[in-house]
């Protein structure tokens, strides 16, 4: 009798072999973490409903978490987090405790090394600052991922189109003269934004049916305009404006209500025709699954920093879809766009240009769209000036 040859074993007898078992299956390491604190001042003070309701001050600069890691193998990543009004110390602080667990750790193991994170300052919580200081190194670990691919992070996350609607928030804020925002709409779409929204919740809400009404004469009936109240109607000032502003014919209706008041944004949304848009200040994965859970909005709007990174943002992703809810990611354009760009509905990116100082790089805007750059991982280096801005580094 011939003996047939005996089959390759594909699986092998020690699973340690295969890197099957907890920990690195490539050669790389983590061999470096340098995380930093910096402070982005604002040109002018911005105010929004929630100062004109006396609940924050004006916002006069932004708070910024730089996570920058090497591997042994020279490959580099850049990530950032942040915070308005307060909180960036405690970001800072925070990073610098745990940010020695990713030493000598395999760079690839994004999910893995997310949990490790986590469970490093566990008695912090799943969500808030815990997972926004977390959220500066898991970008950074992407953003390697993809470098190490040669491919922008897009197209790592597998892109369904190049280009994502944008739209401008920075032109319509309460403390603007009608005047200003003209003259900063048209700047924007002199740019090629192709949306614009205003900010609303004033304390008198026909003033901002005004503003509102100036607006869309200004810019046309065709040109998408957003609202934004930042969670300071009740639910019945919310639907009373909802229902005026219907035949304005709206993009959204941004955070009319708490942005924990899951049910009370699921009403507005089933009454109201114009779109429900919120998440903004959500700081987990599992705040934002409550959100889909209850069909709570038509816009689901999470912000990768503050979620705790892209591996809880792309969980958020998934639920999403799962309901065809469509996506418009909180600031961070020059994160957004790339994970807009890999969601399966229609997306917008919010536009700020408040960013570009920390850069080297510039995104492209034309024709309404923003472009995913063709430069590796987010295409993205930090500026002499936002070394400049830098007043506290640690480095693991």
């Amino acid at each position: 009798m011939i003996e047939k040859p005996q089959r390759e074993r594909l699986i092998p007898a020690n699973p340690m072999q295969a890197g099957l078992a907890p920990g690195p299956a490539t050669l790389d390491r983590i061999a470096k973490v340098t995380v930093s604190l910096a402070a982005l001042p604002l040109h002018s003070p911005i105010s929004d409903a929630k100062v004109l309701t006396g609940r924050q001050k004006p916002l006069t600069e932004i708070a910024f978490l730089f996570a920058e890691i090497t591997s042994e193998g020279g490959h580099t990543g850049l990530g950032f987090s942040y915070s308005k009004r307060a909180g960036g110390p405690g970001l800072f602080a925070h990073a610098k405790e745990i940010c020695g667990e990713l030493i000598g750790e395999d760079p690839n193991d994004t999910a893995r090394l997310y949990d490790k994170l986590c469970w490093a300052g566990a008695s912090m919580g799943r969500s808030g600052l815990a997972v926004q200081a977390i959220a500066a190194m898991d970008i950074a670990l992407w953003d390697m991922k993809a470098k190490r691919a040669g491919l922008p992070l897009a197209k790592l996350l597998g892109a369904h189109r190049d280009g994502v609607r944008c739209y401008n928030t920075s032109s319509g804020y309460l403390s603007m003269a009608m005047d200003e925002v003209k003259a900063r709409i048209d700047t924007a779409i002199a740019r090629g934004i192709g949306g614009i929204k205003l900010k609303v919740g004033q304390p008198d809400p026909m003033v901002d049916i005004a503003r509102l009404e100036e607006v869309r004469a200004h810019v046309g009936g065709s040109m998408p305009v957003m609202i934004d109240a930042n969670q300071q109607w009740d639910r019945v000032t919310a639907l009373r404006f909802g229902r005026i502003v219907e035949p304005l014919n709206l993009t959204w209706i941004e955070e009319p209500l708490d942005a924990y008041d899951a049910e009370g944004h699921a009403a507005l949304a089933a009454e109201l025709a114009t779109p429900i848009a919120t998440g903004e200040m959500l700081t987990s994965a599992a705040e934002h699954a409550e959100l889909i859970r209850c069909n709570s909005v038509d816009f689901i709007q999470p912000d990768a920093p503050r979620v705790g990174g892209i591996t809880p943002f792309l969980k958020i992703c998934a639920l999403a879809d799962h309901k065809r809810m469509r996506l418009a990611p909180h600031f961070a354009m020059e994160i957004h766009l790339h994970l807009a760009a890999a969601y399966p509905h229609e997306p917008w990116v919010e536009h700020f240009e408040w960013l570009e100082p920390l850069f080297n790089e510039r995104l492209e805007i034309r024709d309404g769209r923003m472009w995913v750059p063709d430069r590796p991982g987010l295409g993205l280096t930090l500026s002499d000036q936002a070394r400049a801005w830098t007043s506290a580094t640690h480095t693991a």
